[in-house]
C-alpha cells in the first residue's frame, strides 16, 4: 500500500513486463501495449500513452544514479502521488509496469496504490536470444537506453545526450507508431543500488573537516527515513575570522548540497552542534 493512501485504485488493471536491465524492453513497450490493448506504459517513472509523455518523470532525466533509481521506484511522494491521481482519473484503465523483475514491478504498483500486476510478460516472450544479446551489448558497450516518445518531449528536461531516434511501423499496415529516443543518461544504470549510512558518514566527515575553521569532527548521527535523510554532528572549531554561527551555517550548507548532489538522496536536515572551541590554535 502507499504511504499516504489505503485504498486501492481497483479500476486499474496492472500487467508487468519485466527482464534485466539493457534487455530491450522499452524498445518494444509500444508495440506490445498495442498488441494487448493496454492503455498506459509505466516506464521508469513516465506514464506514456501511444507514445506520448501524459504524466510522471522519467529516471534518465536524473543526474546520478541514486536518485534515477528512487524515481523509477517511486519514492518521491510528490512523483508518487501526482501519477497516482492520474490513474485514479483515468480508471478503468490497464497499465503495464515495466520493470527488472516482478518484484519491483509489484513494488511500484503497492507504492501506486495499484492492484498487484495479474500478469507477467516477460522479455524472453517477445524478443530471441540473439536480439537480447544485442541489446545488451549496446547498453554494455554505448550506454545507450530508449525512452518510447519522441526527442522534442525529452528534450525538455532530459539531463544526458540525446543519442537519435527510431521510428517504427506497424507490421502488415502504413500506419505510424510513434517515435522513440535514444539517449545516453550520465549515469550507468543497473537497477538496483545501496547506500550504507557509514558511506553518508564519510562524506559528511569529510565535507566538514574541509570547511575553514572546523578542527575535528566529533560525533556524526545519520537517521534515514521515507523522506530523507536526517543528519546531526558535533564538531570542534577553531577561532578566527567567523563567529560559531556562521561556522556552523556553513558546514550546514555544506552538507547537505554535497549529501545531495553526489549520493541523490534527500536531506530533511541538519544540525550542527559546535560541542570544542580551541581558543589558541591558529586559522586554517
Amino acid at each position: 500500500m502507499p504511504d499516504d493512501e489505503t485504498a486501492l485504485l481497483s479500476g486499474v488493471r496492472v500487467i508487468s513486463f519485466v527482464g534485466r536491465a539493457g534487455t530491450g524492453k522499452s524498445q518494444r513497450a509500444q508495440v506490445l501495449a498495442r498488441n494487448l490493448e493496454i492503455d498506459f506504459i509505466l516506464d521508469d517513472g513516465l506514464v506514456i500513452r501511444k507514445g506520448q509523455i501524459v504524466c510522471g518523470r522519467s529516471a534518465k532525466t536524473e543526474r546520478n544514479q541514486v536518485r534515477a533509481i528512487r524515481r523509477a521506484m517511486m519514492e518521491f511522494p510528490d512523483h508518487r502521488q501526482e501519477v497516482r491521481e492520474f490513474f485514479k482519473q483515468a480508471q478503468p484503465c490497464t497499465v503495464m509496469i515495466i520493470a527488472t523483475s516482478e518484484g519491483m514491478a509489484a513494488q511500484i504498483a503497492r507504492r501506486l496504490g495499484l492492484p498487484p500486476p495479474e500478469n507477467v510478460i516477460r522479455i524472453e516472450d517477445v524478443a530471441t536470444p540473439e536480439e537480447i544479446r544485442r541489446a545488451r551489448l549496446e547498453r554494455k558497450v554505448k550506454g545507450q537506453h530508449v525512452i518510447p516518445v519522441s526527442q522534442v518531449q525529452v528534450r525538455k528536461n532530459f539531463a544526458g545526450k540525446l543519442v537519435g531516434k527510431l521510428r517504427v511501423f506497424w507490421k502488415g499496415k502504413n500506419r505510424y507508431e510513434g517515435e522513440k529516443t535514444i539517449v545516453r543518461p550520465p549515469f550507468s544504470f543497473i537497477g538496483a543500488l545501496r547506500i550504507e549510512p557509514q558511506a553518508i558518514e564519510d562524506l559528511v566527515r569529510h565535507v566538514a573537516l574541509r570547511t575553514p575553521q572546523v578542527k575535528s569532527v566529533q560525533e556524526v548521527r545519520i537517521k534515514p527515513g521515507s523522506e530523507g535523510v536526517s543528519i546531526q554532528l558535533k564538531i570542534g572549531v577553531i577561532l578566527g575570522d567567523r563567529n560559531l554561527v556562521e561556522i556552523a551555517r556553513t558546514v550546514k550548507a555544506r552538507i547537505s548540497s554535497s549529501v545531495s548532489y553526489f549520493m541523490g538522496l534527500d536531506v530533511r536536515g541538519v544540525d550542527v552542534v559546535v560541542a570544542e572551541v580551541d581558543l589558541h590554535a591558529g586559522g586554517k
